[in-house]
Order: structure tokens, then sequence, then C-alpha cells
């Protein structure tokens, strides 16, 4: 099991089996992260952090300040797969890592239809771009 990432020009799929999910806020313009592991049904957050609060990202009760983080764990179950708005227009996209991966990867910096991210055979679908674990 794997990571893929389809974009409106490719798919790239990832050899990894969690990642974190990272962004700057479009309107607060503060940072935001969520972990996730790749489980057989989905893609399941294990921890959520938050750099502030306000516009609609308030931590929920049980958040803990963690070194100027809002820090809790989501109780969602698994996602079949996040679908990320790619707008060109927040100053950033969405980042993507992996101690499983040898660099981040940078996606949604320029206008573009929205990206889907969801768990996938790690060897990916063909036709792809396949990216292996390093290490």
């Amino acid at each position: 099991m794997g990571l893929c990432i389809l974009t409106a020009s490719k798919t790239i799929s990832l050899a990894i089996t969690a990642f974190t999910l990272s962004w700057m806020h479009s309107v607060e313009h503060t940072g935001w992260q969520e972990d996730y592991h790749i489980v057989p049904d989905g893609l399941k957050i294990v921890e959520a952090r938050v750099k502030g609060g306000g516009a609609g990202m308030e931590p929920p009760p049980d958040a803990i300040l963690k070194n100027d983080w809002w820090v809790y764990t989501p109780h969602l179950g698994a996602l079949p797969e996040l679908n990320l708005a790619a707008s060109g227009a927040t100053g950033g996209g969405w980042h993507v890592c992996s101690p499983q991966m040898k660099d981040c990867l940078d996606l949604g910096e320029q206008a573009q239809a929205a990206i889907k991210v969801r768990p996938c055979d790690a060897e990916g679908p063909e036709g792809t771009v396949t990216t292996h674990s390093h290490g």
C-alpha cells in the first residue's frame, strides 16, 4: 500500500505508509499540519496541529498548546481520499512529507483543478510517476 496523488496532469505514487500534510491558512496566514497513516480502508488522521486560531480554525477543547502549536487528535474514521483545492492564490500550496521520502513534495502552488490524495498500490497504476522510499 502507498499514497497516490492525482493532479490534472499526472499521478504520483509514493511508497510510504504515513505522511504529514501541511499548509498555510489562506486567511489567517498561520501554519496547519495533519499526520496521516495509510490504512486498508483509507487515510487515518492521527494528529493535527494548528499555530493559532481564528477564521474557522479554532482548536477543539481537548487541544494542548505545545511549542506555540495547538496539538490534538481528531476523532474521525478513515477517509477514502482527500481533495485539496489548488487556487494558486494562497501564497503557497500543500506540502506532503514523510520520513520515508528524501524530500517533501509541494503541490497546488499554481492554480489548477483540485488534487486528490488517496491510498493506492505502492507500485502505482500504469503510466504513473513512481517514487520509492529511500533508506
